[in-house]
């Protein structure tokens, strides 16, 4: 028996080692306690991506349900974690639940768990539910047929409703006759066919059924996506490229000359659009991983920004918060929410609204840009995945800890910021931050500078400072 914990964004394991549908069933056994404890009807709508064994996996876990009396809404087929997201608020269930590792590696699945509000289940509840996994659970054998017909199993289309909701809140037509075109990078993962029927004319790659990601994490970063960047300067006349991760919730984004546009930057270019051309105020939500230059932008145009820790988790309780009115929120990670849609990272939702402001503006993404380095002044960011020895992980943390690094190589420490994990100021426009990963063996060194140069100059030197 393995002790089963949620990380930043749910339970992850490896398939077939800890990952197994025995120990589904018991997290299934504990969601099952939880919800019938917090909900008088209690009801769960749960779908998987596509990586392996999520069909089985997902089968599981509805049996375990539906044998607590739970009514559970289950898909047929793969989709995107936002799709369950806003699922769980169109079918006012109670909690939502999605057989997913996101953008781990291949080798991994994983379990998280969404609130009725359509977003991250909040820390509190993720705790309740973790404290309830019993040390084994049985696997019912009853068919799942039998459950339809005593009423506990609905089969719902979670697509169809994502993309009507899509054309409820976007002009597709517009957009599909703008004249822009659209490269697309689905990284095999579960954003493939909705992208498919919204975009019918845009270069698809990477949108077939392959669990093995051809071995590669289906992270949308740029050392992951080079395929992407070639095609769109081989192509020379594809406006934006746009990827999203294994279930689609984080997305990484291309110019048309090619060029990766990290989160910061599209976050900035969301609050920048949304608030000077869509006229809409809010509140700025970012993790502690992401650039200062959000909290410049907010000071300009009078917005409240707020930081958290990292997990998207934070920050959608902070958008459920009565009294709180969230314009933007969103991690260095991908992961990006904004008002009009529901508490959630989305790739896809992202990833449409950029398109909405180049076809609403005129301007290119680059154009775009421009006008928010104009407010913030231009920088580069890049992160450095050091993967380490667990002990020489936990020693470097240890050093960080007790205030060992004063300076890496001929940069100096200004000042350090210790909200989740260690943000070492080097000037008014550097920082480089370790931080240990929540998910995996790793240990992630960011970096921000006012150029690509100096960026890696700072991750290799940092690197060498540390690893020694």
């Amino acid at each position: 028996m393995i002790t089963i914990k949620f990380g930043t964004d749910g339970w992850r394991a490896i398939i077939a080692k800890e990952y197994t549908t025995d120990n589904v069933a018991r997290v299934a056994n504990a969601t099952a306690a939880w919800v019938k404890a917090n909900y008088e009807n209690p009801s769960v709508v749960i779908s998987y991506d596509c990586r392996f064994g999520g069909p089985m996996f997902t089968e599981v876990a509805t049996k375990v349900l539906c044998e607590a009396g739970v009514k559970v809404l289950m898909t047929d087929s793969y989709c995107s974690t936002p799709m369950v997201s806003l699922g769980v608020v169109n079918h006012k269930a109670s909690l939502g639940v999605v057989i997913t590792a996101s953008h781990n590696p291949p080798s991994y699945n994983g379990y998280k768990l969404k609130a009725d509000f359509g977003g991250p289940s909040i820390p509190k509840h993720v705790k309740e539910v973790e404290d309830l996994i019993p040390e084994a659970a049985t696997i019912p054998t009853t068919s799942l047929e039998e459950y339809k017909a005593k009423g506990l199993l609905e089969v719902v289309d979670l697509e169809q409703e994502y993309i009507d909701s899509i054309t409820a809140n976007f002009d597709m037509d517009a957009i599909n006759k703008s004249g822009l075109k659209i490269a697309y990078d689905a990284m095999y993962g579960a954003g493939q066919n909705a992208m498919r029927r919204l975009f019918p004319d845009a270069h698809l790659l990477n949108c077939e059924y392959n669990p093995s990601f051809l071995g590669q994490a289906p992270e949308p970063l740029a050392k992951n996506t080079k395929e992407l960047a070639k095609l769109i300067k081989d192509q020379g006349d594809i406006a934006i490229g746009i990827c999203n991760d294994g279930d689609a919730d984080r997305i990484g984004v291309y110019d048309g000359a090619g060029n990766f546009v990290d989160s910061h930057h599209v976050l900035l270019l969301l609050v920048h659009y949304m608030h000077k051309y869509k006229g809409i105020d809010g509140k700025i939500v970012t993790s502690f991983t992401v650039s200062d230059k959000v909290k410049k932008m907010a000071a300009h145009y009078g917005l409240d920004q707020e930081t958290t820790r990292v997990g998207f988790k934070y920050i959608g309780e902070i958008m459920v918060t009565p009294g709180q009115d969230v314009l933007v929120g969103g991690e260095e990670s991908g992961g990006i929410a904004v008002k009009g849609h529901i508490p959630e990272r989305d790739g896809i939702w992202v990833g449409l609204l950029l398109l909405e402001a180049m076809v609403k503006t005129g301007k290119s993404l680059r154009e775009l840009i421009d006008e928010v380095y104009a407010i913030v002044g231009g920088f580069d960011f890049n992160r450095n995945d050091l993967h380490l020895p667990m002990e020489q992980k936990l020693a470097i943390v240890e050093k960080c800890k007790a205030g060992a690094f004063k300076s890496f190589g001929k940069f100096n420490v200004e000042r350090v910021e210790t909200v989740d994990g260690f943000k070492f100021h080097l000037s008014e426009n550097e920082w480089v931050m370790i931080r240990p990963s929540g998910t995996e063996p790793v240990l992630r060194v960011y970096a921000e500078a006012p150029n690509m140069e100096g960026v890696q100059d700072i991750l290799n030197t940092v690197q060498d400072t540390i690893l020694v």
